[in-house]
């Protein structure tokens, strides 16, 4: 998996809107949805890129998609 910068929460959650998600609930995490995928953003300033990693597979996504859509 390639590497990929801390990104700040915000800026996650706005990405992933335009792939399609709305945010279902927030707390301590935010909770996204589309179709019958969910996934959930940690507000960590910034997110580790491991842990980032593995939301934008959770997605349905590739990093690259995910860069493009940044």
């Amino acid at each position: 998996m390639p590497k990929l910068a801390g990104i700040q929460h915000q800026r996650a959650v706005k990405t992933f809107e335009k792939a399609g998600f709305r945010v279902v609930r927030e707390g301590k995490h935010i909770s996204m949805a589309k179709d019958d995928r969910i996934i959930i953003i940690p507000r960590n300033n910034p997110i580790n890129a491991f842990t980032m990693g593995g939301i934008i597979k959770d997605a349905g996504l590739t990093v690259e998609e995910f860069k493009k859509l940044l």
